[in-house]
């Protein structure tokens, strides 16, 4: 009973982060003027946001690749 609200406090301070980051990133990007550290700070926030949205897709449970059988098709 008590777990599902602290499971989605817990949710959103990691989202919530993630975002502050990504952006703080994204920020550094554009104020950087070196040519690699722009590489470096592009790379890193697509990497977080690629598990950003894996996080929220498994917090939801929308993730596809556990509701699909392979090979059973709905039988």
């Amino acid at each position: 009973m008590d777990s599902k609200p602290k499971q989605s406090k817990r949710r959103e301070n990691v989202l919530s982060s993630l975002d502050v980051i990504i952006e703080s990133l994204k920020m550094a990007e554009s104020l950087s003027s070196i040519t690699p550290a722009k590489a470096v700070f592009s790379t890193v926030s697509v990497i977080l946001t690629m598990i950003r949205v894996s996080f929220l897709l498994r917090c939801d449970d929308l993730l596809w690749a556990d509701k699909v059988h392979a090979g059973l098709d709905d039988q």
